[in-house]
């Protein structure tokens, strides 16, 4: 293969890469979701369909039945707030459900940094809230059930460490159950403690559960999209993933000691977070056409008259911190998604943090962790720049071999591989800086893409959002630039089509890279100076050596 045929296709591979990422890029930026048909206003009316996820406890089957006639929802009630320096949360007493959180360091936009991000809510845009409780064969204190708070309004104060909202319920027979939720101060943890006190005369069955459900909108099928579905971890496996699409037809239903559950979204997760030492059943079922359900249920539990008992359980509702998730859960650090090259990319971004830490600035940490990249692929790229070099000299001679036996190709091929032999140039040399960039730069983009560190991240000027394109494509035009003058300094093909895709291959990165994330764009910009520099220093290394030599003829 000829050194004119390696370049096409690498521009085919690298054009083919592009197309990809901004088809990634466009699904998760360019697309605004249509509202939901149908999302009623308060939390009950939106249950009335709802289906709880035990039935009788005499017999536990793996599919949820139809809630009986007694346990018809019960009105709306005042919600209750809770308010922490991370949270603003509101809680429905008919159930006790999260029905409506957003995150307070977490803004919707730049332009709008009053208007929090919503992790669950009911709207006309987005219908996810979180339930829990205990499921009996008579009365219970399950997300239908009636509860009683001493009041609405719940903040962390200033000097305070933790915060507890009680919730109380008994029943007719005098079982009394209080739902404990416990708030940390910088924490997007939720503790969950319910105490049971069986004041009755007579034993009282029950499971504990937690559920998520969630109103899916479809977005259409992408080529390379980013994740959201449902994510598992269990003893069996440390990760799982699962699409709705894939629920709706084989619902989860499976059995193990400890572990996690969770919906997984771009930048945020709602993790169900059991006791880890309790037998756990995790199961999913579809209502309707698209408001999927997800949850688990523990053993029963048979409570003797007179007696207590404590079940705990958390919930993680935030976003996907990555020196955060380990420690909350083993395994749960794998919803940051970084595809195949997760390796690369967890080094880029462990690197990428430590000089965040240094600079204070993430734009200007890519700008340094190119530069040390490009110094740790120094020899090779040297390598390929100085083939190239030592092509650009040659080039004449190339020419008259062409034009020479334009009518016999097998000649003309034969001849340019005694002048490489000859001249020791490796004709594939020159592929090496741009094939050593391709897995960096893979990586760096889902990392950029994935990471919600970056989320909203400022660097200078008029860029106020590395995660997202650059809004007046300053720099989408001086990386056509850059990539312009990188081929001006690379020896012409000999082929008149192929010199013409050259010459339009910046044009069409600068298109592809116009809808990247600046953070990316910054990335392959930086890239180029420095290979223009290394570049140019080589070339007339080897230029100047080769005006040196006597002329061949």
């Amino acid at each position: 293969m000829t050194i004119e045929n390696v370049r096409l296709v690498l521009v085919v591979v690298l054009s083919f890469i592009a197309l990809v990422l901004w088809d990634t890029w466009q699904r998760d930026y360019g697309n605004v979701p249509a509202p939901l048909a149908k999302v009623a206003p308060t939390l009950p009316s939106v249950r009335a369909t709802d289906s709880p996820p035990l039935p009788a406890v005499a017999a536990v089957p793996v599919a949820p039945t139809a809630p009986p006639t007694a346990l018809a929802s019960p009105p709306s009630q005042q919600p209750i707030l809770v308010e922490t320096d991370v949270f603003s949360l509101e809680i429905n007493p008919a159930g006790g459900t999260f029905q409506k959180l957003k995150l307070r360091k977490f803004p919707e936009s730049v332009a709008d940094k009053k208007r929090l991000f919503a992790l669950l809510d009911q709207s006309a845009t987005r219908d996810f809230i979180a339930q829990s409780g205990l499921k009996s064969a008579g009365e219970s204190a399950d997300h239908y059930a009636e509860f009683h708070v001493e009041s609405h309004s719940y903040t962390l104060s200033q000097d305070a460490q933790n915060l507890e909202v009680p919730l109380s319920w008994e029943s007719s027979t005098g079982v009394r159950v209080t739902k404990i939720l416990g708030f940390k101060r910088g924490s997007y943890e939720v503790t969950e403690r319910f105490k049971v006190e069986n004041n009755s005369s007579a034993p009282w069955k029950f499971h504990h559960y937690q559920q998520l459900q969630q109103v899916v909108v479809p977005v259409g099928h992408q080529l390379v999209p980013t994740f959201t579905g449902v994510a598992l971890s269990s003893p069996v496996s440390r990760y799982e993933k699962f699409d709705y699409e894939n629920l709706a037809e084989e619902p989860l239903d499976r059995t193990a000691a400890g572990g996690w559950l969770a919906m997984v979204e771009h930048y945020f997760v709602a993790a169900l977070l059991p006791a880890a030492t309790t037998q756990q059943h995790y199961y999913s079922f579809v209502i309707g056409a698209d408001r999927y359900v997800l949850g688990y249920y523990g053993p029963e539990t048979e409570l003797a008259p007179n007696a207590s008992v404590s079940i705990d359980s958390r919930l993680y509702l935030g976003p996907k911190l990555q020196e955060v998730l380990p420690s909350v859960a083993p395994g749960l650090e794998l919803t940051v998604d970084y595809g195949v090259l997760w390796f690369i990319a967890k080094g880029l971004f462990w690197t990428l943090n430590e000089l965040n830490l240094l600079f204070g600035n993430w734009g200007w940490s890519i700008v340094v962790l190119t530069l040390l990249i490009k110094l740790a692929f120094y020899p090779l790229s040297a390598a390929g720049y100085r083939s190239m070099a030592r092509m650009r000299v040659v080039q004449p001679r190339l020419m008259q071999l062409r034009e020479r036996y334009a009518d016999d190709k097998a000649r003309m091929n034969q001849g340019m591989m005694e002048l490489y032999k000859q001249e020791k140039i490796n004709p594939l040399g020159g592929c090496l800086p741009i094939l050593v960039q391709i897995p960096v730069f893979i990586s760096l983009y889902w990392m950029i893409l994935e990471s919600v560190e970056l989320r909203q991240a400022p660097f200078i000027f008029w860029i106020h959002d590395l995660s997202i394109k650059d809004p007046f494509y300053v720099l989408p035009v001086l990386m056509l630039i850059s990539m312009w003058m990188q081929t001006r300094m690379n020896p012409t093909p000999p082929d008149p089509i192929q010199a013409k895709v050259m010459q339009i291959m910046p044009l069409a990165f600068g298109v592809f890279f116009a809808f990247f994330p600046a953070g990316l764009v910054l990335y392959w910009f930086v890239n180029n100076v420095l290979s223009i520099s290394q570049q140019y220093y080589v070339t007339r290394q080897i230029e100047a050596a080769a005006a040196a030599k006597p002329s061949r003829p």
